[in-house]
């Protein structure tokens, strides 16, 4: 990638020492997660992208997807075609991140749940009450 460095994420070896912080560095933030979740089972164009995380910005997708692409985490691929189709999807490595995409995605599906019985369980209480 021609402006890699502009992307790549600064980590202090003397310091950041932290497997956790190591993980969040590469996949933190609002949209990678997202990104990598949508990239899981197949490769996708930009706009598929756009459709599938609608308030995500497009500024903000190519930033993220272009840290990804840094952090070797993605790769962008440009067919020569007319138009030009560019599609990203994950590297071997980035692969290895699903294990823990889907246990997030789990983990929020008991999440919601739960708040979901108890907003239920409460607003149960509150007719009752009257």
């Amino acid at each position: 990638m021609k402006n890699e460095p502009r992307y790549a994420q600064k980590i202090d070896w003397l310091r950041d020492q932290c497997p956790i912080k190591a993980t969040v560095d590469v996949i933190g933030g609002r949209w990678k997660p997202l990104i990598l979740f949508y990239l899981l089972d197949q490769p996708k164009r930009f706009s598929a992208l756009r459709k599938d995380i609608p308030s995500v910005t497009a500024q903000m997708l190519t930033l993220q997807l272009r840290q990804l692409e840094a952090d070797g985490i993605v790769v962008r691929t440009i067919h020569a075609e007319v138009p030009v189709r560019v599609e990203y999807a994950l590297t071997t490595y980035g692969r290895t991140l699903s294990t823990l995409l889907r246990g997030m995605r789990k983990w929020g599906e008991q999440h919601l749940n739960r708040r979901y019985q108890e907003t239920s369980k409460r607003s149960r209480t509150a007719q009752t009450a009257f």
